[in-house]
């Protein structure tokens, strides 16, 4: 059973500077990876949305 209520759990891979550079970006901004990884995806979702 999961314990993640509004979550959903994923695999992918990463470019490695891509990866690096992320990591580099929630340790200066103390900002969680989950929450910008929510924000990342949020924002190419409306890059290409369809209207």
């Amino acid at each position: 059973m999961s314990d993640l209520k509004n979550r959903k759990r994923i695999g992918t891979s990463v470019d490695l500077e891509i990866w690096d550079s992320f990591e580099k970006l929630a340790e200066k901004t103390k900002i969680p990876k989950s929450k910008l990884f929510d924000e990342a995806l949020e924002d190419i979702v409306k890059k290409y949305e369809l209207k």
